[in-house]
This record gives C-alpha cells, sequence and structure tokens, in this order.
C-alpha cells in the first residue's frame, strides 16, 4: 500500500496487451503507479498478492477465469485492496453480476478517465486517488516545428480494436 503522500499503486489486468500499454501510459500520467501487470485471471490473483497494490483495474473478460472470480479471490487475500471492474461492454450487459462482484466500482473502459477512476474510488471509500500534478507548458520558439498529435485523455479517445 502506498504511503501517504506516495502514488497510488495499481496492477492492470487485461488481456490485450495495446490497451494495458495504453491504460499504463494513462495512469501514470494520472499520477498511479502502475507495479505489475497480467493478462489472465489467475495471473491477475497472483500479482496483486505478491505485488500488494492499492488498486486492481480488472478486465471482465479474460482466459483463465473472469474478472468477477479473480475480484473475490482478490478480495479474499486483501480485503482492503480497491478493486474496479472495468471493460469495452456497457454495465447493463452484466446485469446484477457488477451488484454482487466483490468489487468497489465498474467503470466502462470508453469511460475510463481520471474523474470517473477517482469518483469511483472515493465512492467506495478506497485510498485517496492522486492529485495530478500537470507540467506548465513549455516555451516553443516561433520557428519550432509543428507539435506532435497529443496523447488521448482516455482510452475511448482511441479507435476500437476489439468489442471488448
Amino acid at each position: 500500500m502506498a504511503a501517504t503522500g506516495s502514488p497510488l499503486t495499481v496492477v492492470l489486468v487485461d488481456d490485450h496487451e495495446g490497451f494495458r500499454r495504453l491504460a499504463t501510459r494513462l495512469l501514470t500520467s494520472w499520477g498511479y503507479q502502475v507495479v505489475g501487470e497480467a493478462a489472465d485471471g489467475p495471473g491477475g490473483v497472483e500479482a496483486a498478492r505478491r505485488l500488494r497494490p492499492d488498486l486492481v483495474l480488472l478486465d471482465v473478460q479474460l482466459p483463465g477465469y473472469d474478472g468477477f472470480t479473480a475480484a473475490g479471490r482478490i478480495r479474499a487475500d486483501d480485503a482492503g485492496v480497491g478493486i474496479v471492474l472495468i471493460s469495452g461492454r456497457a454495465r447493463d450487459d452484466y446485469g446484477d453480476r457488477i451488484a454482487g462482484a466483490h468489487a468497489d466500482g465498474y467503470i466502462s473502459k470508453e469511460e475510463l478517465s481520471p474523474q470517473s477512476l477517482a469518483a469511483t474510488l472515493r465512492a467506495s471509500g478506497t485510498p485517496r486517488p492522486p492529485t495530478v500534478q500537470h507540467p506548465a507548458p513549455e516555451a516553443s520558439a516561433p520557428e519550432a516545428s509543428a507539435p506532435e498529435s497529443p496523447a488521448p485523455e482516455t482510452p475511448g479517445d482511441l479507435p476500437a480494436a476489439d468489442d471488448r
């Protein structure tokens, strides 16, 4: 668990490597520290057990066993860890399974943002979300080349590669 003033530590569990890379970049830019990743349910449970993060972002549809099962096993090991389920599908697609899951909340991947994650963590009583420090814009000389396109703010800003 993070000490006061330290970034919240996160284990990210998703079977799509591209999403894990993007989410790691975004989470880091939002003030979180990604300490581990896994591509399936059993790997996510093991990473959470070994690394003891403050938060586990857990995809619902995973190989091995799904995010609902993984959430229950993670919660049994560590009652204090924050668990947020994520999916490319709408919350309603899962019906009552989300309410019965051992998770603190659910965010669709399209809606994953610093604000939605912080609101979910606050609503669940999970440790404080980080304060995101945005760097000051750099001064650029008039002859500077055209700026690179900005990094996406949320996973929803990218074209969908898969419906998960």
